[in-house]
């Protein structure tokens, strides 16, 4: 049977008290950024508290899953989430996820965790350098995304204005969402990291659309995998009962924070965390 240490050091009232407090940070982060908040959860179980990597994986997606229950109604509810883009890029998601199960007894992993490294060193660039692109785009010539009508609008609560936008490079951004479900099944991490770049880089979609896109998104793949978690055993109701209730608060908190901050704010905040994660895919690809 798995382990984790709290029985050892703190008392078990403690260790549930001071995860559900650590999973609320964790809820507001991953709802404000869209990456969810197994970014926060799984380093603070294994490292502070050294519960088992695959108890930490399976409290990691219950995290999500709440991220994105506790997010994904308030941005649908303010129109921040475009529902036709995330269930038309779910496809090359599911597909990528499906090629991953595969190619994970082809690959080696260091190399894959490397890899991964530099590809979200890589995005954190590119995303900061579109720091000050907050006007979204007003004409797309995108024969998909024109025929499948994805374009939307949503209304700015920092700005006091409503924002139209349209999208495009949705062929780019289909193969970008293959590589993310590709990577998330290799490494058994969530997808989030990739997503949002895709969405704001390549397709163009403001900052805020693509955080709530992706955090609409990933719980409907962490939902579909969860199942497969619960029958092997590697979801402890001691551990993840407070991270659902911390992250489920914190992604409430987030999702009212979101509207209210600037899309600059946004991008920094996601620059910052996409490079701390960066290095740690390098650390566990390169470092013996």
């Amino acid at each position: 049977m798995y382990g984790y240490v709290y029985n050892r050091t703190v008392t078990p009232f403690d260790f549930v008290i001071s995860l559900a407090l650590v999973s609320v940070a964790a809820g507001v982060l991953g709802s404000l950024i869209g990456l969810g908040g197994g970014v926060v959860i799984v380093p603070v179980l294994t490292l502070l508290y050294g519960v088992d990597i695959r108890l930490a994986i399976g409290a990691s997606i219950v995290s999500v899953i709440a991220t994105s229950s506790g997010a994904a109604a308030a941005y649908v509810r303010e129109r921040m989430t475009n529902l036709r883009v995330g269930m038309f890029l779910e496809i090359a998601t599911t597909t990528g996820a499906v090629s991953g199960a595969y190619l994970t007894t082809l690959l080696p992993t260091r190399f894959l965790f490397a890899f991964f490294g530099l590809v979200l060193a890589y995005s954190s660039f590119t995303t900061f350098k579109r720091r000050h692109a907050a006007q979204p785009l007003a004409v797309s010539s995108d024969r998909i995304a024109n025929y499948f009508d994805l374009h939307g609008s949503y209304y700015d609560q920092a700005e006091e204005r409503e924002i139209a936008y349209k999208v495009t490079g949705t062929k780019l951004g289909l193969f970008l969402m293959y590589v993310a479900g590709l990577v998330s099944a290799l490494l058994g991490i969530g997808s989030g990291a990739l997503k949002v770049p895709a969405m704001d880089g390549a397709m163009h979609l403001p900052m805020k659309v693509s955080s709530a896109t992706s955090n609409f998104m990933i719980g409907v793949t962490a939902a579909a995998s969860a199942a497969v978690y619960f029958a092997r055993g590697q979801i402890d109701p001691i551990i993840a009962a407070p991270v659902a209730i911390g992250v489920l608060a914190g992604a409430t908190v987030g999702a009212r924070v979101l509207g209210r901050v600037t899309s600059k704010t946004v991008r920094l905040v996601f620059v910052v965390v996409l490079v701390i994660i960066s290095l740690e895919m390098l650390q566990k690809g390169l470092l013996p």
